[in-house]
């Protein structure tokens, strides 16, 4: 067996970023679902959190660890390269970043995929949380007409001047994810800076008396690749807790997937909590199914 070596590296340097970015685009073509999130890749330049597997001095496998914050335990992340598959690389890669999150952390395996049970497994972890990745084609069904409610304007986002107001919704709405709910003006100049984002398709419904942002809908295109067409995503649906029950779920996301579909892409995405129950009635009413699952799995009672 190839022996390896893992360390914790503070930063990494521009080649250790490329080669974990090859090894990200490995496993993607072979598994057929990304091995991190979007925000683990932003990640890969940031000063703490990093993982490296590595073979005479070549990344073979990584790991990105998210700190614990307030009541939400720290998050883990890991890819291995598939030519490295099968030595363990993997197995180390989880317990290391099992101890560098301390307790309570969770592992995601995107996808769930055979190879990731299997480690779970063998590390005594069990499923702590459920993520759906859902679909739906574009063209059928129909999407469904959805009046805009006399006291609301819907439109699209006017920029920078509506930053505060969409960072205060998504912290109400999400106040208890801990992800997306701990946004900061760092996440969206990250997000707007992306060759994928356009303005045209992030909408807004406001109050019309107060121009308050009552809730908003992020969508995003994923492009096309060899293995597949160009894609849309549900990216972010928010809504203030306190607009809740006035139907501005429904009609935020249907406003965005006729962006989507007027963009002439035939299906889209999204992701949510399997316990979820609201969001599930609603996507399920407009047509979504299951299509993936991802697990985060954890040792610890009770996390």
């Amino acid at each position: 067996m190839d022996e390896f070596d893992l360390s914790r590296p503070t930063r990494l340097d521009a080649g250790q970023q490329a080669q974990v970015r090859a090894v990200l685009d490995r496993a993607t073509t072979v598994d057929g679902t990304a091995p991190v999130s979007e925000q683990a890749v932003h990640n890969l330049a940031a000063d703490a959190g990093h993982l490296l597997a590595t073979y005479d001095g070549v990344v073979v496998g990584y790991a990105g660890v998210e700190p614990a914050h307030g009541e939400h335990p720290a998050m883990a992340e890991v890819a291995v390269d598939p030519d490295r598959r099968g030595r363990g690389i993997g197995r180390a890669l989880v317990a290391d970043a099992l101890a560098a999150g301390g307790a309570g952390t969770r592992v995601w395996a995107h996808g769930d995929l055979p190879a990731a049970r299997a480690v779970a497994a063998h590390l005594g972890l069990r499923p702590a949380r459920e993520l759906l990745q859902l679909r739906r084609r574009l063209d059928t069904p129909e999407l469904p007409e959805v009046p805009v409610p006399a006291d609301v304007t819907l439109r699209t986002y006017a920029g920078a001047a509506d930053d505060a107001e969409l960072l205060r919704v998504n912290a109400a709405a999400f106040d208890w994810h801990p992800e997306q709910g701990s946004w900061t003006q760092h996440e969206i100049d990250e997000r707007v800076a992306e060759p994928w984002f356009d303005p045209a398709g992030l909408f807004v419904a406001a109050d019309v008396a107060t121009g308050a942002v009552l809730g908003f809908h992020w969508t995003k295109v994923h492009p096309a690749t060899a293995d597949g067409p160009a894609i849309g995503e549900v990216y972010v649906v928010a809504i203030d807790p306190a607009a809740q029950g006035r139907g501005l779920g429904r009609l935020l996301t249907v406003a965005g997937l006729r962006y989507l579909r007027d963009r002439g892409l035939g299906s889209v995405l999204l992701y949510t909590e399997a316990d979820n129950t609201a969001a599930l009635h609603t996507y399920d009413r407009l047509g979504f199914g299951r299509f993936h699952v991802d697990v985060a799995y954890t040792g610890v009672e009770g996390a």
